[in-house]
């Protein structure tokens, strides 16, 4: 199985058990990536931390550029060990690409390069601040064949292993991101609809997303 362990978490268990001790369990970790022009201060981070109560909820804020996001994304994940990634929009390609994590990507932007109305040179403020306090980000030509470079490189990295560990979910209303076709060539069968947009809601969130969170969060309990 591809999805690492956290080592030092079962290294403890063993210690408390060798002790005769009973250790408190560890709470499970998700991350969240944002979406495009959001951060990791989004409604979303902050429902999924509300409703996931029994779960650490991490929400990095992304980078602007992607040769800084993906290496920061990655070693971020090596340093919390997370049991699950949820990743929407842009943040869904993201999450695509923490190969040894399982992870769910809804609405992934896989082609963020090709979103000329959003992807454009200028300087854009965040829908919610980031945890610096930032309000504003810039778009440049080279961030944007940053995008280029990187989607032509971004399933390098999927085998036979790593794929089963990675699901796709697509609102059948999204009129801005259609990566359906592309993401099922890699990842078939883990595809669905919902019935929605591109945007996350509340009631996706609900009703969608987080029972099936919590079922991959229960499976490793019952491995």
């Amino acid at each position: 199985m591809p999805i690492k362990e956290n080592k030092n978490r079962d290294m403890n268990k063993e210690r408390n058990e060798s002790l005769g001790a009973v250790a408190p369990e560890k709470k499970k970790v998700i991350v969240y990536l944002h979406g495009f022009g959001s951060s990791g201060q989004s409604s979303t981070g902050k429902h999924l931390r509300r409703i996931m109560n029994k779960c650490d909820v991490l929400a990095p804020d992304i980078p602007v550029n992607p040769a800084e996001a993906l290496p920061f994304l990655k070693d971020y994940c090596e340093r919390n060990n997370p049991d699950l990634i949820i990743g929407t929009s842009m943040g869904g390609m993201y999450a695509m690409q923490m190969y040894d994590y399982k992870r769910i990507c809804v609405n992934p932007a896989l082609r963020m390069s090709e979103l000329t109305d959003i992807l454009k040179p200028g300087t854009f403020k965040y829908f919610h601040p980031t945890l610096k306090g930032e309000t504003h980000f810039t778009i440049t030509e080279d961030t944007i064949q940053q995008f280029r470079d990187m989607e032509a490189h971004m399933f390098d990295g999927v085998n036979s292993s790593n794929r089963l560990f990675c699901w796709g979910f697509f609102g059948d209303e999204d009129t801005i991101v259609n990566c359906w076709e592309e993401f099922e060539q890699h990842f078939a069968p883990n595809v669905q609809t919902f019935h929605g947009g591109h945007r996350m809601n509340n009631k996706i969130l609900d009703e969608v997303i987080l029972p099936f969170a919590q079922r991959r969060i229960e499976d490793d309990c019952n491995s």
